[in-house]
């Protein structure tokens, strides 16, 4: 067996960590940590939407549509993706927040990979 490969599928590993299969957070042993990138597995039900906006953000980001109706807000401008593969990216220094409209499947890239943008949990763990 190599360490360096892992196999796995998005739906699962994503329910381990908020979605997220890789990125900085992973441990440093694990084919999936990455100072370079982050990769998010998104399933979001109905009317499920980010509890506060992302300020000061220093990554480019890509969002694509794999299924569902779901509603990027950007400054002075909101997205509405709505077909499969539908997709928006956004530049550092662009905030934003989303919203699903409907029960929603999304893939997020974002690099590179930083710590601090954590939303706490309700009970209170970043």
């Amino acid at each position: 067996m190599n360490d360096s490969v892992y196999v796995g599928n998005a739906g699962n590993d994503a329910a381990l960590d908020r979605g997220w299969l890789l990125g900085h957070f992973k441990d440093a042993d694990d084919p999936r940590h990455s100072q370079d990138v982050e990769i998010k597995w998104g399933v979001h039900p109905r009317g499920d939407r980010r509890s506060q906006w992302v300020e000061g953000e220093a990554r480019t980001a890509l969002l694509v549509l794999i299924g569902g109706r779901f509603r990027v807000e950007l400054p002075e401008r909101s997205v509405l993706l709505e077909r499969q593969g539908d997709y928006v990216v956004w530049g550092r220094g662009v905030d934003h927040s989303w919203c699903a409209e409907e029960e929603s499947v999304v893939l997020t890239v974002r690099w590179p990979s930083v710590p601090g943008y954590a939303v706490p949990r309700p009970d209170g763990v970043a």
